[in-house]
């Protein structure tokens, strides 16, 4: 089970701060549904090279001020 729970909503957003971080993510690999977090990380892991525990911190840093543009 994911630790973290990201709705379709709020998604858009998260996205374009995780390109902005990591320019050379595409849309076409970022495709996410809600429900599928887990998905999500194991894919983000091997995108950005980086371990579960950092990636999960990055989506629930991502998550906290959704309004903000800063990841």
């Amino acid at each position: 089970m994911a630790e973290i729970s990201i709705s379709n909503k709020d998604w858009p957003r998260v996205k374009i701060k995780l390109q902005r971080k990591y320019n050379h993510l595409t849309d076409a690999q970022l495709q996410y549904s809600e429900g599928q977090e887990e998905a999500l990380i194991t894919k983000l892991e091997d995108l950005v090279n980086r371990n579960r525990s950092y990636v999960v911190f990055t989506l629930k840093k991502a998550l906290v001020n959704i309004d903000n543009n800063r990841l």
